[in-house]
């Protein structure tokens, strides 16, 4: 039996005319973080939200805000975004010249650190710095946008990062993302994932739909 995954809802498919209702009510359908993808319009090719969101939405949040920067260089923006609410900041090994250094910058101004992983990185990044790690993100599609399809060759590295996380002994939670449904929520939490985001399987339907879809997620 496999443990029941975290459930963090993807904003960015969210109302973005109503955010703190939507916050208020994935909260109340039963998310246990809400996800906030940060997009600069280079490092990926999309633009999306900046700290000052967060800082809105914050006194809506009752659940750990979990916030993935995809921005390049990231280490400017790693304090505005933690004062601003973050609990939990996530970034690319590509996006500065030295991961170990930023995941301490981030664990120094109060929040937890995550390293993500696009579709091409290597698990080998971390292997010698596990310890600096809390959370480790695989994007199943290649980030940028919502609604993509799901990448079933991701399974295999969330398979290898499972066997990492188990043999460093530390409680590092595997996050995935990326075209996650009812259905490739089961290969991931099977391949070792305890952490989902979820945009478009979340938020379809309308608030009145946000508890099933949350509950179908969790299987």
């Amino acid at each position: 039996m496999s443990p029941r995954p975290i459930i963090a809802p993807s904003l960015l498919a969210a109302d973005f005319a109503r955010l703190g209702e939507e916050v208020r009510a994935v909260q109340a359908a039963g998310a246990d973080w809400l996800h906030i993808d940060v997009m600069d319009g280079h490092f990926v090719p999309n633009i999306t939200l900046g700290p000052d969101i967060v800082k809105a939405l914050k006194p809506h949040a009752t659940v750990p805000m979990d916030v993935h920067l995809m921005i390049a260089p990231v280490d400017p923006f790693l304090e505005a975004f933690i004062e601003a609410g973050a609990d939990i900041v996530s970034v690319h090994p590509e996006s500065g010249p030295h991961l170990n250094r930023t995941l301490k910058r981030i664990r120094q101004l109060g929040a937890r650190a995550g390293v993500v992983f696009n579709p091409s990185t290597s698990p080998s990044v971390i292997e010698w710095m596990m310890d600096e790690v809390d959370l480790i993100l695989v994007m199943s599609i290649n980030p940028g946008f919502g609604g993509q399809t799901f990448m079933h060759s991701q399974l295999a590295k969330i398979e290898a990062l499972r066997r990492m996380i188990d043999a460093s002994g530390r409680d590092i939670v595997l996050e995935v993302d990326g075209g996650v449904t009812p259905e490739t929520a089961r290969l991931c939490v099977d391949a070792g994932a305890t952490a989902l985001v979820a945009g478009t399987a979340v938020f379809r339907g309308g608030p009145d739909a946000y508890a099933a879809n949350i509950a179908a997620l969790r299987g």
